[in-house]
C-alpha cells in the first residue's frame, strides 16, 4: 500500500502525522518504508532519527547548442516551439536558460541542423538510511533549485518496495505535491480546525477531486480554532478519520524533535485507531471507495 500523507500548507502537522503513522505500523509487525518527498524542507528523518547510508547527487539532462552549428535568425525553431521559454533569440544566438528546462527534449528533436546536444545540470541529492527496523529515503533539493518534481520522483523510484510506503509529501496543491501523490492508493489530509486551515483544506479536498484519489482527513490540534473546518467536511461529506488533541506537551516533544508515540502513550492508541481506519477504507468495496473520492452523485 502506497499511503500519502499531504496538507495544504506547512506547518499543520503534516510530517508529524506521517513519522508517527510510520512508526505505528512498523510496531505492529509490518514492513514499512518511509519516503520524504518534501524535498524542499526535508525533517522527518530527524524525528525517526534515521541514518543516512549513501547520497547521490541527482542530474537532469539540459540543452547545449553549437553555435556554429546553428542556423542562427533563419531558423530558431527551438525557441519558438519551447513552451517553457527555456531557449530565446537574443544578441544574435539562442540563449539556454537551464533552470526552466523541463528536460522534454523538444528543442534537440526538432533542430534542423544537429546544433542542440544534451549536457546536464544537478537538482539536488537522493538519500537512502535507516531508522531501526525502517527503511528511509529523502530528497534535498538544490538551494535556489525550482524543479522539485524530477527529484520527488527519484526518491519514489528509489524506494524500497515495502508492505507499506508512507509518503511524506511537499505542503502545497502544486506540481511537487501531484508527483508525491502519483500512484498513492490512499491519501491523508491533515488539517486544523482554524481559519487559515479550512481555507487550505478546501483547496486540498478540491485537488483530491480532480485526482480521483480516494482520501480522508485528519483533523490535528483539535481544541484550538473553531468548528467551521468539521462543518465544512460535513457538508462535502468527506470522512474524518481521527482527531488528534492540542496539549502544550505535544507541541514541546515536537519541538524537541520527539515521536509522540514514543513520549505519550494515549497517542499509540489515536494512531492505531487511525491506521485501522485506512485499512478499512483501502478494502472498501468500489462504490464506497467512490464516497470517499467525494464524487458528485
Amino acid at each position: 500500500m502506497r499511503l500519502v500523507v499531504a496538507s495544504g500548507k506547512g506547518g499543520t502537522g503534516k510530517t508529524t502525522v506521517a513519522v508517527n503513522l510510520a512508526w505505528t505500523i512498523k510496531s505492529l509487525g509490518h514492513k514499512v518504508s518511509f519516503v520524504d518527498c518534501d524535498v524542499e524542507e526535508p525533517n522527518a528523518h530527524y524525528f525517526l532519527q534515521a541514518e543516512w547510508s549513501s547520497e547521490e547527487s541527482q542530474t537532469v539532462p539540459v540543452p547545449h547548442v553549437d553555435t556554429q552549428a546553428c542556423l542562427g535568425e533563419s531558423c530558431q525553431k527551438c525557441a519558438q516551439e519551447c513552451r517553457f521559454k527555456a531557449l530565446i533569440w537574443m544578441v544574435d544566438s539562442i540563449l539556454v536558460f537551464p533552470e526552466l528546462c523541463h528536460s522534454c527534449g523538444l528543442c534537440q528533436y526538432i533542430c534542423p541542423a544537429g546544433a542542440i546536444s544534451e549536457t546536464t545540470r544537478t537538482i539536488g541529492t537522493l538519500r537512502r538510511g535507516s531508522s531501526q527496523d525502517l527503511d528511509v529515503y529523502g530528497g534535498l533539493l538544490r538551494i535556489g533549485e525550482a524543479m522539485a518534481p524530477p527529484l520527488i520522483k527519484r526518491v519514489k523510484e528509489a524506494a524500497s518496495p515495502a508492505d507499506i510506503q508512507i509518503i511524506d509529501a511537499p505542503p502545497g496543491t502544486s506540481c511537487p505535491v501531484i508527483e508525491a501523490m502519483d500512484g498513492a492508493d490512499f491519501v491523508l489530509l491533515v488539517a486544523e480546525p482554524t481559519a487559515f486551515g479550512l481555507h487550505d483544506l478546501t483547496l486540498t479536498v478540491h485537488l483530491m477531486r480532480k485526482l480521483n484519489i480516494p482520501f480522508g482527513v485528519v483533523i490535528n490540534r483539535e481544541g484550538m480554532g473553531d468548528g467551521r473546518v468539521k462543518d465544512y467536511l460535513d457538508r462535502e461529506q468527506v470522512e474524518i478519520l481521527a482527531t488528534l488533541p492540542h496539549t502544550q506537551e505535544a507541541a514541546t516533544a515536537y519541538s524537541q524533535g520527539r515521536l509522540l508515540v514514543q513520549a505519550f502513550p494515549e497517542f499509540k492508541d489515536y494512531f492505531s485507531a487511525l491506521w485501522e481506519s485506512v485499512q478499512a477504507r483501502t478494502a472498501a468495496p468500489a462504490e464506497d471507495t467512490q464516497d470517499m473520492r467525494g464524487d458528485e452523485q
